[in-house]
């Protein structure tokens, strides 16, 4: 593994977070490789649901774009914080810890879900991205599920 590749997958993960900070998809997505493995830690028969459209795998740029306006059309704008606790980089890996805070726009409800978000980054872009999260917090907010 070399300092190279460590310094690189650093600095891709530092402007992927500024770029969802400002919020342009497609500049988010610009970031993310042609064909890239997203997936999420929800069950699939969850996947694409009505309330939350975004929950699914993903394969390509367009789809990261897709993701991220789906993401913003859910939740109330203005009323969303993320706090990236800890970025862990080995070579070409990049794990970040944090806590997502958002307000699902159907309902108002807001939630706080946890979170672990293992990338890949290959030639300074982004080809893995799967999520972990409280899937319970999300559904909940977004009343698809008893409380």
């Amino acid at each position: 593994m070399s300092t190279t590749t460590t310094a690189t997958t650093r600095s891709v993960v530092e402007d992927l977070l500024g770029r969802i900070g400002e919020g342009d998809p497609e500049r988010i997505a610009a970031l993310y490789a042609d064909d890239a493995d997203w997936k999420l830690d929800w069950p699939e028969s969850e996947h694409g649901r009505a309330a939350t459209p975004w929950i699914r795998h993903r394969t390509t740029r367009a789809d990261a774009a897709a993701h991220y306006r789906e993401l913003a059309e859910h939740h109330v704008a203005g009323e969303a914080a993320t706090q990236v606790e800890r970025i862990l980089v080995d070579g070409d890996h990049a794990v970040l810890l944090g806590e997502i805070r958002q307000t699902a726009r159907p309902t108002g409800k807001p939630y706080r879900a946890r979170f672990a978000l293992h990338l890949t980054v290959e030639n300074g872009l982004i080809t893995r991205h799967h999520v972990y999260e409280d899937s319970l917090a999300v559904t909940q907010a977004f009343g698809e599920c008893e409380e």
